[in-house]
C-alpha cells in the first residue's frame, strides 16, 4: 500500500493526480491527514481524485481510520483514509 501524507498547505490538485496515479497502478492509497486543515486538504484531495477517476470510468471508494503515528518524537493522532478501487 502506498502512503501520501497530507498537509494544512497541500494542493488538493496536486494530491489528487498523486492518489489517481496510485490507483490507475492498480494499488491502494493510504491518505494521513494531521489536524483539521490538513483533514479538510485530504477529503477535497479525494473528491477530486474521484473526478479523475469517473472520467476513466472506474470509481473509488475511500474508508476513513484513525492511526497513531510519530511526529519528531510526538506520538499524535491521524486520520487515515484508505483509497482504492470499488
Amino acid at each position: 500500500m502506498e502512503s501520501v501524507k497530507v498537509s494544512a498547505r497541500s494542493v488538493p490538485k496536486a494530491v489528487a493526480g498523486a492518489i489517481a496515479a496510485i490507483i490507475r497502478e492498480g494499488k491502494t492509497v493510504e491518505v494521513q491527514a494531521v489536524g483539521a486543515g490538513a483533514v479538510n486538504q485530504a477529503v477535497k484531495a479525494i473528491a477530486i481524485a474521484c473526478v479523475y477517476m469517473q472520467e476513466e470510468n472506474t470509481e473509488i471508494i475511500s474508508i476513513p481510520s484513525f492511526a497513531g503515528i510519530d511526529i519528531n518524537g510526538e506520538e499524535r493522532t491521524a486520520i487515515c483514509f484508505k483509497v482504492e478501487k470499488r
